[in-house]
């Protein structure tokens, strides 16, 4: 899974395209539809999809709805869908039974608030949702990598390099390291013939690569997870490269909201 929550990096001198990747396996499954017209139909019918029969989500990514009373007041969930693309399918009368469909109160009840919406297509089954298929510690139950950098040729469409992106602390604590992992942001890559990226989820890493070889060269640890593509800038001659550490796709870790930049020391 390439190119979520960031863009690649290309360099036009070297027709090299540099992605990041999620290597993660997700399961999805259909549930069979019992009624039609409840809210609780509306809500299986219109956000099981993303958030799951039992409002549960897949956090960080998608969010749980359990509590939330009024979903269409809820600022983060409206930009998420809108993000998507997927808030324009939805009429505002049905909304209006979206947002109480989390309590699920019966069809009699619905209708004397005036929630209603339009009776839905008898569809027999329904899209239960995405889920990551994980281990009962909560990591990828598959082999690493989990995630992984890779340089691409554009004009053979052969790689050139590819390598492992990421690490879970705790693993490497215990000598499982460089495994790679989850990592939303992309890199950039400079006239220099450096590579920076951050994105990784879990050890919070802001990297240098050598572009032509993936080898890295130098690293640091953001108070936050780097969830962003960086940016270069220039100031009176000197160089910085700057990036938006905000975390928050880990639930271990604390999430904050800050810019960091980099620049070699003066001479």
């Amino acid at each position: 899974m390439a190119g979520r929550v960031g863009r690649p990096a290309v360099d036009p001198e070297t027709s090299a395209i540099y992605i990041n990747s999620n290597e993660m396996a997700w399961m999805a499954a259909l549930a069979e539809n019992t009624d039609s017209t409840s809210p609780k139909a509306t809500y299986m019918s219109q956000c099981s999809v993303c958030h799951g029969d039992t409002m549960t989500g897949s956090p960080p990514a998608i969010p749980s709805l359990i509590g939330v009373v009024d979903i269409s007041r809820l600022t983060n969930h409206r930009n998420y869908h809108e993000r998507k693309g997927q808030d324009a399918r939805i009429s505002k009368s049905r909304r209006g039974t979206i947002a109480c469909a989390g309590r699920f109160p019966d069809q009699r009840r619905a209708q004397r608030a005036g929630q209603r919406g339009p009776e839905l297509l008898g569809m027999k089954y329904r899209f239960s949702g995405y889920r990551r298929f994980l281990d009962p510690e909560g990591y990828p139950a598959i082999a690493p990598p989990w995630g992984t950098l890779n340089a691409i040729d554009l004009n053979t469409g052969e790689y050139l390099w590819k390598i492992n992106l990421g690490e879970y602390p705790e693993l490497a604590a215990h000598g499982m390291k460089n495994t790679g992992s989850e990592n939303y942001g992309g890199p950039i890559v400079t006239a220099g013939g450096l590579l920076f990226v951050g994105a990784t989820n879990f050890d919070k890493k802001f990297r240098a690569f050598d572009k032509s070889t993936g080898e890295l060269l130098w690293e640091t640890t953001l108070p936050f997870a780097g969830n962003a593509t960086p940016a270069t800038y220039e100031v009176n001659g000197r160089q910085f490269v700057v990036i938006a550490a905000g975390g928050g796709k880990d639930p271990k870790s604390a999430s904050g909201g800050v810019y960091i930049a980099f620049a070699l020391p003066k001479r």
